[in-house]
């Protein structure tokens, strides 16, 4: 009974912590754009409370490599 418990603990449990709630590195936002671009806007409309959390702040230093890629390409580095 205690093991069944336990189980349906578990189970409640992990539905608390969504896909929203992932930390995404660097070069995971550099590989998806669309994410990037999605988690940059969440960011800007609302940086008092978002401005400080590990996705705007990772979101933030994928899209400044980015841009340095294609300011590199462009001189044809």
């Amino acid at each position: 009974m205690k093991h069944l418990l336990l189980g349906f603990a578990a189970l409640a449990l992990s539905g608390c912590f969504s896909e929203e709630n992932r930390i995404y590195t660097v070069d995971e936002l550099m590989a998806d754009e669309a994410l990037l671009a999605k988690i940059t806007s969440e960011c800007r409309n609302n940086p008092g409370a978002l401005r400080q959390t590990p996705n705007c702040q990772n979101a933030g230093a994928a899209d400044w490599k980015l841009r340095l890629e294609r300011m590199n390409r462009a001189l044809g580095g």
